[in-house]
């Protein structure tokens, strides 16, 4: 670790996942939200507390909260229809918040997935989704593929570059798997910020390098790559290249704003997000692909771990353990954070 102040340890408490709903709910009909709109918002930031992604739920609320005091998210408003033929729409989110705008682009993609076999929804306008995987998991438990991403502020150099010009530009993937679903939900960072400032928090190394320190070279110090904000995309060069080319695609399909375009503003607001279903039960295999899948996550899980003791998960797996324990035990939080959620109300 770098040479910065020790990050000073913090109080993990447990709160239950319907007392955490009930305060976000409470908190979001003060800030002008609709009833249905507060229940909608404060379960999916449940959601992502209890099924461990805290950096998108529970840790990011008061951000979220910040974002519709300074007018940046309107509670107020939804997504309206601009356009669109057969399985292509483009809709607005008109600034709406992004992860009701995101569901209902989720379940707009299905609706014309089950007219034509595959729907495609470009969403331009909206703001941050907070957890992609959110959309993967609700469409996948409803027996659709998905895929979906969005665009972000420029946060992450091109290869080779150390000024940042992309975004690390989230991408989901979502394939149904029984009564669950098998889910990558990953940023095109190696490490996204919220992990960063995760590892930070809990003043831990990374385990691998995820980005530079002031000296240019790589670091597993997550303190010095925030200072720097000079990320590592995933892959190199593949990732850099993956992120431009889902920018691209955002700002067509949704004939929205493109990372270059987010990053001239004040804040990141108005991004490009795509959201494909594609119904299974259109496919001439249909009958056998449950089957199908087993037979590779078996194939796959019969790897030998490197640790002896260890086991090899596919994609979202963990998600379900992690899921049961948090709606068990309570949801884990830092202290000091809920005490801040706590002062919102």
């Amino acid at each position: 670790m770098s040479q910065s102040a020790p990050a000073q340890p913090t109080e993990t408490i447990r709160i239950p996942a319907q007392e955490m709903q009930q305060v976000f709910y409470k908190i979001l009909l003060q800030q002008g939200f609709q009833d249905n709109k507060a229940a909608r918002c404060a379960e999916i930031f449940t959601d992502n507390s209890v099924d461990g992604i805290y950096t998108h739920g529970i840790n990011r609320f008061a951000r979220f909260v910040e974002w519709i005091q300074r007018g940046w998210v309107k509670p107020e408003n939804g997504p309206v229809r601009k356009g669109g033929s057969h399985a292509l729409e483009q809709w607005d989110g008109q600034l709406g918040p992004g992860p009701l705008n995101a569901l209902h682009a989720t379940e707009r993609a299905m609706e014309l997935a089950r007219s034509h076999g595959i729907g495609c929804v470009g969403l331009s306008n909206t703001n941050h989704w907070m957890r992609g995987g959110t959309y993967g998991w609700k469409a996948a438990r409803g027996g659709f593929v998905f895929i979906g991403w969005t665009n972000t502020i420029a946060n992450m150099p091109a290869w080779g570059a150390v000024d940042a010009r992309l975004g690390n530009n989230p991408l989901v993937f979502a394939i149904p798997y029984g009564t669950e679903a098998i889910v990558m939900d990953m940023a095109l960072s190696q490490y996204s910020y919220g992990a960063l400032e995760q590892f930070k928090m809990k003043d831990q190394p990374l385990p691998v390098p995820g980005g530079y320190d002031a000296a240019g070279k790589l670091s597993s110090d997550p303190s010095a790559i925030l200072d720097t904000r000079r990320i590592l995309p995933a892959g190199y060069w593949k990732g850099a290249g993956l992120s431009l080319l889902l920018d691209l695609l955002a700002a067509i399909l949704s004939a929205g704003s493109a990372t270059h375009e987010i990053t001239a503003r004040e804040h990141e607001y108005a991004v490009s997000q795509v959201f494909i279903a594609m119904d299974l039960s259109f496919l001439q295999n249909r009958t056998f692909i449950q089957q199908t899948i087993e037979q590779i996550i078996q194939d796959y899980q019969s790897s030998i771990p490197e640790d002896p003791a260890g086991r090899i998960t596919y994609p979202g797996e963990r998600v379900l353990h992690t899921r049961e324990n948090n709606l068990r035990q309570g949801v884990p939080v830092d202290k000091v954070v809920w005490d801040t959620v706590q002062k919102l109300s």
